[in-house]
């Protein structure tokens, strides 16, 4: 586990976004993290939306990957934890 990647779904959910998400299976072949892109920019949710919308946010950090970009997951997680304030 690393502190900055895509976050692991649940062992239940996988088999089922798998199937009804198309390149779902791309966010398992990286390390997972604490915290990622798709923690500090879409709020919590179950759905196969929120899978489907929070798998781009992981794409998204994992084709992009920079120090600058990581910095600012680690801005958002501070200001989410500290004050509240973020995609909740």
């Amino acid at each position: 586990m690393s502190f900055i990647g895509p976050r692991a779904e649940w062992d239940e959910l996988v088999s089922t976004y798998e199937t009804l998400i198309p390149y779902d299976h791309l966010r398992n072949i990286f390390r997972p993290g604490l915290t990622g892109w798709a923690q500090v920019r879409y709020p919590d949710g179950s759905s196969v939306e929120d899978a489907r919308m929070k798998l781009e946010y992981d794409l998204y950090d994992i084709t992009n990957q920079s120090p600058m970009l990581d910095l600012m997951i680690v801005l958002r997680t501070i200001r989410v934890v500290l004050f509240g304030v973020g995609s909740r």
